[in-house]
């Protein structure tokens, strides 16, 4: 079983993975829990590691790196032109790992721990930008919640 793409749908519990190889084929389909996908992951030889890009892609994709394979994390909307009929976790996998060969695709950049927003105590939004923010991070907060306050944002920035 020689893996050169590896596709992963990441769930809360179980994650899909499906693998392909030079020529696209399926040949490697299985779930697995996800507190052993890293375990899995270490035993693989180096491959291309695609997956959605979310909060824990980029964990993932940081433990990749370390074990020489090359995450590539996409944005969901890459993904979905290429799942087949009906939409499951398998399927996903699968569409993921299609997507990620193709050369036109944008994928985003593993974030390093101290670059996230979490890690770095960064709020999303205007605290990102290159100015400061007018406001306390409480008031923040609070405005970011609810999205029917959105334009006040946007007039005190």
């Amino acid at each position: 079983m020689d893996i050169k793409v590896l596709g992963i749908d990441l769930g809360k519990n179980v994650c899909s993975l499906a693998g392909l190889d030079e020529t696209g084929a399926v040949v490697f389909r299985k779930r697995l829990q996800r507190h052993r996908l890293l375990d899995f992951l270490d035993t693989l030889p180096p491959c291309v590691v695609a997956m959605e890009a979310c909060g824990g892609a980029h964990h993932i994709g940081r433990f990749c790196l370390e074990k020489g394979h090359e995450p590539r994390l996409m944005s969901p909307l890459y993904v979905r032109p290429y799942v087949k009929v009906h939409k499951n976790d398998d399927r996903d996998a699968e569409a993921i790992a299609e997507a990620a060969t193709r050369p036109t695709r944008h994928c985003c950049t593993t974030l390093r721990r101290k670059d996230s927003p979490r890690e770095s105590g960064r709020l999303r939004g205007w605290c990102e930008q290159a100015r400061p923010c007018p406001l306390p991070h409480d008031e923040l907060e609070v405005l970011q919640r609810s999205p029917e306050t959105a334009w006040i944002a946007a007039d005190l920035a």
